[in-house]
């Protein structure tokens, strides 16, 4: 079979990397379509992902996203016309869910946020698989069109990839890190996100409490980047790092985004959140858990080494198997 994947962000490369090697190790032919945005071709190059770039990000006003997905869509469609794919997978990716139904080839999209409203109501309707946490109540999504398209897994998506993750701590030589020393890694807001539209004073008060401390700040876009070396007092990788591995070798993760903070989850790590749009189901069942922790103040952040045995006491392995067989549903082939 011929399987088309789509990656347009960062986060994207890392949970669909092991479904396109169960997929190659079983003799499909795969081909990757990637957007240049934030850290997502250098990902995939470091993950060893033959990809065709194809678009980048167009901005962040409503108006810029609309142009982008039918200009990018556009351009998926004439990659994609002559190659005879048999099924089309994204995760959140609305252009391969556009460029699919035009060419009337099975999609299936996945995502583990309920909220980004625009975007559902393109992929949940388009789609003929929607592949979401359990955590998700299944009538937050009806209103999308998901309904009976819905493929529901136990845990979080990060829990799948990092299956098989083992932490090199390498990363933290290349960072010019001490060991020894406490470590706190911090993720920026998604800034160009639809759902996720204001200044974030919290984050502001949370950088100026760890300035100057072993902390490393890994921004999204290159304004940001730039910003924070401007400012100072804060380790800024210039490249896409062994993000990883860092978080299981740091002390301490504060996000605005997602991701990050359900890495950190899945690999035992302290970890507070400062998103300030509307939480999704699977952040408030960590919060109720226990295993993720809404900072209201900076005053709460107390940065101090972690003992040794404390590291990794919460992981929970999950085989991307599952995963992949879900994704693989709207074409009837096995990915195992």
């Amino acid at each position: 079979m011929r399987v088309w994947v789509d990656l347009t962000n960062s986060p994207h490369v890392l949970v669909l990397a092991p479904v396109i090697r169960r997929l190659e190790r079983n003799g499909h032919e795969v081909q990757v379509t990637a957007r240049d945005f934030a850290q997502t071709l250098e990902l995939c190059e470091r993950l060893g992902l033959g990809y065709y770039r194809i678009g980048h990000h167009r901005g962040a006003a409503l108006a810029d996203k609309a142009r982008g997905l039918a200009e990018r869509s556009a351009q998926l469609v004439r990659f994609a016309s002559r190659r005879r794919f048999d099924l089309a997978i994204g995760h959140g990716s609305n252009d391969i869910t556009v460029a699919a139904r035009v060419l009337r080839i099975p999609c299936a999209t996945m995502f583990d946020y309920e909220w980004a409203t625009v975007q559902h109501n393109v992929n949940c309707r388009l789609a003929q698989a929607v592949v979401v946490p359990e955590m998700i109540p299944p009538q937050r999504l009806e209103r999308y069109g998901a309904a009976g398209k819905l493929h529901r897994y136990p845990g979080l998506k990060e829990e799948y990839y990092l299956y098989d993750f083992v932490p090199d701590a390498t990363v933290l030589a290349q960072l010019g890190l001490d060991a020894s020393q406490p470590i706190a890694v911090v993720r920026t807001p998604p800034a160009v996100s639809l759902y996720h539209r204001f200044e974030n004073d919290l984050f502001g008060q949370v950088l100026e409490r760890l300035r100057g401390s072993q902390t490393v700040v890994l921004p999204r876009t290159p304004a940001q980047r730039a910003e924070l070396v401007r400012s100072g007092g804060f380790v800024v990788p210039e490249h896409a790092i062994d993000a990883q591995s860092l978080i299981a070798h740091a002390d301490l993760v504060v996000s605005a985004g997602g991701t990050m903070n359900r890495e950190a989850v899945a690999l035992g790590t302290p970890v507070f959140t400062v998103f300030e749009g509307r939480l999704g189901a699977v952040d408030e069942h960590l919060i109720a858990e226990g295993r993720l922790r809404r900072l209201q103040s900076a005053d709460q952040i107390e940065l101090s080494k972690r003992e040794g045995g404390q590291r990794g006491l919460q992981r929970i392995r999950r085989n991307p198997r599952l995963l992949a067989d879900l994704l693989c549903s709207p074409a009837r082939i096995t990915c195992a």
